[in-house]
């Protein structure tokens, strides 16, 4: 592990992540304190799609009857008797 101020850090950026690239672990710090590690990502990580790329599997119905919320909406907009009048 090699450990930076965050001085040296700002100053040698490329550098650093040039270690990081190469699997080492970089600690920077700031006023003597540990504030971060920059780490190598791993192989499972740069093959798999962020949370919101992923495919979204259709919800099943939750009514007993399976009925889809589509179907229940068709079936109440027929189910009101509609008042015609003829225009003059």
């Amino acid at each position: 592990m090699h450990i930076l101020p965050f001085s040296e850090f700002r100053a040698n950026a490329a550098a650093a992540l040039d270690m990081v690239e190469q699997g080492q672990t970089v600690r920077i710090l700031r006023h003597g304190k540990p504030v971060a590690d920059l780490v190598p990502v791993t192989a499972n990580e740069t093959t798999a799609l962020p949370a919101w790329k992923r495919a979204i599997a259709p919800g099943e119905p939750l009514r007993a009857d399976g009925k889809t919320a589509a179907q229940l909406i068709v079936e109440a907009r027929d189910s009101v008797p509609v008042n015609r009048t003829p225009r003059e």
